[in-house]
């Protein structure tokens, strides 16, 4: 039996197309398992905890539990609409969850993989409480950049863990926070390294996912805190003001379903996790760190099955831009899709065939309009459609002696390409390639040429019209995972049930028809509904662009803001690489009359033998921050390029200590 599962989606918001790039290549992936022959259990759920739920609750003045049901029932509603088929979906604020995270989080303790450490914590002395994750922001301690509590979202991307964020503020309020001291619970993340590279190299799936995660294993891998200053959670074991840390239950999920949907469809659970583990994780390339490092190392130490697979998809852009729903960026499922009467297949077409699975998508409305119109429409439709409707005018019934072995010879060599496909993830090539078998059988029927062929002929003309059915039949059946709404439709005509068809059944031939007057399988989408489409897209970005334009007028600073700053020209003395960091370096700078020790996040681009005798600006009022033990007394100034710092220099040698003015 395998398992296929795909990352929780959280239940924070609403369902929009990069959602998608995960959920519907992982329901086209297990319908084709099923046809296949193989056992399959398909499962998610909603994420249902951490700091974001309880920051979002507050906003909207509900509670986090409300906010939850509210966006569980939106998940279920929207996964059903694109008949997204999950055999479970659960909920990890669920009492089953709950039970299952605390039994593998005391499994933890008891084989000593977890330990209580006191560490200092950011404390926002206005709202009188701890601030974990998303309640705080500050700036990253690894490259500088403006940073959130758990991740540097906008700059080396690195996973932070609590207290680790400088200069932190209250995210609410806005007050600068302290720093308090605290007790909480590490998972000894720092003993699986050898394990993990182990793993990594034997693990199947997609190379983005796989490689990104040995890039982050060969580097330094820290002991990971496993619990948050939080009332809305999974309480952790022994400690009543303490919850699980969201990327612990959330996985942990996997199992909990697991071990529902086994007491609904009849199969023991253990086979699966504790025995077998014969496991697919489909998930988004952001969230590769969390399951091919985390989740792999904590699923060892609790002696549960580890994924035979894991398939990472390529990010989502809309109009060529980056998602951003800040920005505007977005494409709203509900809304700005199935609320304006398009079909659900149309865009489960477009997120299987527009790229290979691992590259990005763009998401553009005139890309779709023509992909829709110029590939289901004059391509697939118009082979179906014509055939149909040349059999209902001229036969009504037919019987179907034999099939042109040209014709047999090309579905079988379909559904190999399906099969080989379908192995590596490549979910563009499978489509491809029923959409080639419809190319075929559109030169096919034109070269019979069965309009003259009937007039001479009848039975000739009927000889072409059974093969040209049989194609439209094993059509149905190898595009039903990708366009499962018309194909059921279709389906009905060779009286098979398509959604429990095999794959091998495209091949058999099904020896009397009834035809009836055939519908036109894809409607076009005209230039009109497109504008409409591509209007409440550009509304939405303008609106977003004026909301941010209000925003910045009012960070502007004045000439007096700006006074504040005292800039240097500092030359570097000594500079040396700072241990147990790679970016990383401790300079010792002349600011002019005094020498300053200073931090800066520049060792991956500059070597230290390099950098003495250098001159460069200097912050040199800014309070000092302690970065890895080391106390760092000014900020050197550089440019951002790519994530990657590049050092201001000035144009010709002036003294140490000259102001910038």
């Amino acid at each position: 039996m395998k398992l296929v599962t795909c990352g929780l989606p959280y239940a924070n918001g609403k369902a929009h197309i990069g959602h998608l790039r995960t959920y519907i290549p992982a329901d086209v992936y297990v319908k084709y398992l099923r046809m296949l022959g193989e056992k399959v259990i398909f499962i998610c759920g909603s994420d249902c905890h951490g700091t974001p739920i309880v920051v979002n609750a507050e906003k909207e003045g509900v509670t986090p539990q409300e906010l939850v049901n509210k966006y569980h029932e939106h998940f279920i509603k929207i996964f059903k609409a694109l008949e997204i088929e999950f055999d479970f979906f659960g909920r990890t604020d669920a009492e089953y969850n709950h039970k299952r995270t605390q039994e593998i989080v005391k499994k933890l303790i008891d084989n000593g993989y977890v330990y209580a450490k006191e560490i200092e914590l950011s404390y926002c002395p206005k709202c009188q409480r701890f601030l974990p994750d998303r309640y705080v922001e500050g700036i990253c301690p690894y490259c500088g950049s403006p940073a959130r509590g758990d991740e540097c979202d906008q700059g080396c991307g690195r996973h932070l863990e609590p207290g680790e964020i400088l200069d932190p503020k209250c995210k609410i309020c806005g007050t600068k926070a302290i720093l308090k001291k605290q007790k909480h619970y590490f998972f000894k993340l720092s003993a699986f390294k050898d394990f993990l590279m182990d793993f990594l190299n034997n693990l199947n799936g997609t190379e983005n996912a796989i490689n990104y995660a040995k890039e982050w294993v060969k580097k330094e891998l820290k002991d990971w805190c496993i619990t948050r200053n939080l009332e809305w959670g999974v309480k952790f074991p022994g400690e009543e003001n303490l919850v699980v840390y969201v990327w612990v239950d959330a996985p942990i999920g996997y199992i909990s379903f697991t071990e529902e949907a086994s007491k609904k469809l009849g199969f023991d659970w253990k086979e699966i996790w504790l025995k077998e583990g014969d496991i697919t994780h489909f998930i988004g390339l952001d969230i590769v760190y969390h399951h091919c490092i985390f989740w792999p190392a904590l699923l060892k130490a609790a002696g549960y099955k580890l994924p035979k697979n894991i398939v990472a998809s390529g990010m989502v852009k809309v109009e060529g831009k980056t998602f951003s729903k800040s920005r505007g960026y977005v494409v709203w499922v509900d809304e700005d899709y199935l609320l304006q009467g398009l079909n659900p297949d149309y865009l489960r077409f477009y997120i299987v065939n527009y790229t290979s699975h691992q590259k990005d998508l763009n998401f553009s409305w005139k890309e779709f309009r023509d992909k829709v119109n110029n590939e289901l429409v004059a391509n697939l439709g118009n082979f179906i459609y014509r055939v149909l409707h040349f059999a209902w005018k001229n036969f009504g019934e037919i019987e179907i002696d034999s099939v042109d072995n040209e014709i047999l010879n090309k579905i079988q060599e379909t559904k190999n390409a399906i099969i080989n496909a379908l192995k590596v993830w490549e979910f563009k090539a499978l489509s491809d390639a029923f959409m080639s078998l419809a190319v075929f059988g559109n030169n096919y029927f034109q070269s019979k040429e069965p309009w003259n062929l009937i007039k001479k002929d009848k039975n000739e003309c009927k000889k072409v019209i059974s093969s040209c059915l049989q194609l439209i039949k094993a059509i149905v059946i190898f595009s039903y995972p990708v366009l499962p709404k018309t194909m059921k439709k279709l389906s009905k005509i060779f009286e098979i049930d398509v959604k429990n068809a095999k794959i091998d059944d495209a091949l058999k031939i099904t020896r009397k028809l009834r035809i009836d007057k055939p519908e036109i399988p894809f409607e076009k989408i005209d230039d009109e509904k497109i504008k409409k489409l591509e209007s409440i897209l550009i509304n939405r970005i303008k609106k977003r662009s004026r909301e941010e334009t209000s925003e910045i007028e009012k960070e502007l600073v004045t000439i007096d803001d700006f006074k504040k700053l005292k800039i240097k020209i500092g030359k570097i003395l000594e500079a040396e690489r700072i241990k147990g960091s790679k970016k990383l370096i401790k300079l010792i700078v002349d600011i002019g009359g005094e020498t300053r020790q200073i931090v800066a996040g520049i060792a991956e681009q500059y070597s230290p033998e390099d950098l003495v005798n250098k001159l460069v600006p200097i912050l040199v009022n800014i309070k000092p921050a302690t970065i890895m033990g080391v106390e760092s007394q000014g900020m050197l100034l550089a440019i951002n390029d790519n994530n990657k710092p590049v050092l201001l220099l000035p144009e010709k040698d002036v003294k140490p200590g000259s102001e910038i003015i």
